[in-house]
């Protein structure tokens, strides 16, 4: 894939469960290019047209969803809706989740090719898809077939052997998190909380290993070594210095998530922006 066929997102957006029409609006008049929604959206994608309809230029990506319960055919047909109303401002990731919360959870890598085989099929364009990846040759399947890699719960040394891993033209989206104060208690308590409950899953716990973390590191309820590589805090203008390491890295894009009580991101990240060079 050609440096001219990547999704255009900018060079952060932000992550979140939930976003409303309001919110997105907001986001992009910060400067962000694009909201990441997560969790596993069901197929039928019907929040994405209000919050493309509140906005101009901003684009929405799933990270992710799900093939093990978004079959192809409804998401497809969701992606051609969308598409239709919205050329170009929609981004489709999709992956495999965790083989401890999928029941039926069986030879992953081949049911993920079959995935993109029927994507293919329904017309889906491969550089508006990306495949959730942290292993290696998760990553080199995301750069064959997709638009590229959204990694998440990684980091900037992740990102430089991802980059190497699927070479100069392939797009490359990790999430990283961020917790907006300078009390590193705090900070590493609101941390710990986010990752609980990825300490026991496989393919984090894995991809960690392969970063040079030790079993003590990724033991419950995680080291402050692994917090602190994988959430960024203290003032606004460290936290932008963390996450710009993932795009010196070769990254093309950071999705920021912040962790905060509320499900309004705004006001935090209204103070990220400007740190960031956003809005100039």
């Amino acid at each position: 894939m050609s440096d001219a066929s990547k999704p255009r997102l900018g060079r952060f957006g932000t992550f979140g469960r939930t976003v409303t029409p309001q919110q997105a609006k907001d986001i992009e008049a910060l400067g962000f290019g694009a909201v990441w929604v997560g969790g596993s959206p069901p197929a039928e994608l019907a929040w994405v047209e209000p919050i493309l309809e509140a906005t101009t230029t901003l684009q929405v990506a799933t990270g992710i969803v799900n093939i093990w319960s978004a079959p192809a055919e409804p998401v497809a047909e969701s992606f051609h809706r969308i598409e239709a109303a919205y050329p170009g401002r929609f981004l489709l990731g999709i992956g495999v989740g965790h083989p401890e919360a999928v029941s039926q959870y069986r030879k992953p890598y081949q049911a993920l090719t079959d995935y993109l085989d029927r994507l293919d099929d329904l017309d889906v364009p491969a550089n508006r898809r990306v495949v959730a990846a942290l292993g290696p040759r998760v990553l080199g399947l995301a750069a064959q077939r997709s638009a590229g890699a959204h990694p998440y719960l990684t980091t900037p040394e992740h990102t430089a052997q991802a980059r190497e891993l699927i070479g100069p033209s392939a797009f490359l989206a990790p999430e990283h998190k961020v917790v907006l104060t300078t009390d590193s208690e705090k900070a590493r308590i609101v941390g710990r909380k986010a990752l609980d409950i990825y300490l026991d899953l496989a393919n984090y716990r894995n991809s960690w290993k392969r970063l040079g973390f030790t079993d003590d590191d990724i033991a419950r309820p995680g080291s402050d070594r692994l917090v602190d590589a994988t959430v960024a805090y203290g003032g606004t203008d460290a936290i932008a210095a963390r996450l710009t390491e993932h795009l010196d890295a070769g990254a093309d894009h950071l999705a920021i998530q912040v962790l905060t009580r509320s499900d309004n991101l705004v006001p935090a990240l209204a103070e990220l922006a400007e740190p960031l060079g956003l809005g100039r």
